[in-house]
């Protein structure tokens, strides 16, 4: 069983939705599909006059944020992919983590500023995945959790991805964005540790938006997924793109 983390940056391209359907249709078995949304919800908060405000990358989610931050994930996205899913003949079901209290979260205090209703993982519901998987069903999951006395919060899709492929011992987790993986002067890279990634970030081998992506792998390998593998739909439906793992076995 796999986790797949799908980014929020290519989530309004239709082109790209189109091929994610079918590139999830030929796998063997369901996955557990995770996605994001910010670019929608910035571009939504500016059209309301909303300011966005960030704490070391993460979204600070006041009331009238969180709104904005539902509209978006648990609907728009949500949907759009779910419909894209079925369409390619994915048996595909929409939910968000407050769906059967399905993640449990506890607000994330942060040290530099309160990130308002943003939310830290506690537990997760395994049952329910498991019951979809078993049907044959591919969970679609929006990062809107579910919080102490029925409160809401938002948590960034990366940790949800982290926290469910734990908890239902996956197989591997897949980071998918427009890139084919990590790559050293054009070659493509199959397979790093997380001592060779500190290196390749050191010597300016991986850089710019490749960094927060080898930072989300090595986090996810060092709180115990086995291997994390960062590619595009291409290396999606053919297996192939950079896995990371902790040590050479």
């Amino acid at each position: 069983m796999q986790v797949i983390k799908i980014g929020g940056n290519e989530l309004d391209d239709p082109i790209f939705i189109d091929n994610l359907g079918q590139a999830v249709a030929v796998l063997e078995d369901p996955p557990i599909l995770v996605h994001g949304g910010g670019k929608e919800i910035r571009e939504l908060q500016e059209r309301l006059g909303i300011k966005a405000q960030y704490i070391d990358g993460l979204r600070v989610t006041d009331a009238e944020s969180l709104a904005v931050v539902e509209m978006v994930l648990a609907g728009r996205v949500n949907k759009r992919l779910v419909a894209s899913l079925v369409k390619a003949g994915v048996d595909a079901f929409g939910m968000s983590g407050v769906d059967r209290a399905a993640i449990k979260v506890e607000k994330l205090q942060h040290p530099q500023g309160d990130l308002g209703q943003v939310g830290r993982v506690t537990s997760v519901r395994t049952e329910v995945f498991k019951h979809l998987l078993e049907e044959g069903v591919t969970p679609v999951l929006s990062p809107i959790c579910y919080g102490p006395d029925g409160s809401i919060f938002n948590v960034h899709a990366d940790h949800v991805a982290m926290a469910v492929a734990m908890a239902m011992a996956a197989e591997i987790l897949v980071f998918v964005s427009n890139v084919p993986g990590v790559l050293r002067h054009g070659e493509l890279l199959p397979y790093l540790t997380a001592v060779e990634v500190e290196q390749l970030i050191a010597e300016k081998i991986i850089v710019d938006g490749m960094i927060p992506k080898v930072r989300s792998a090595l986090e996810a390998v060092t709180g115990g997924v086995v291997a994390v593998r960062i590619t595009n739909l291409i290396g999606l439906k053919e297996g192939t793109g950079t896995t990371i793992v902790q040590a050479h076995s």
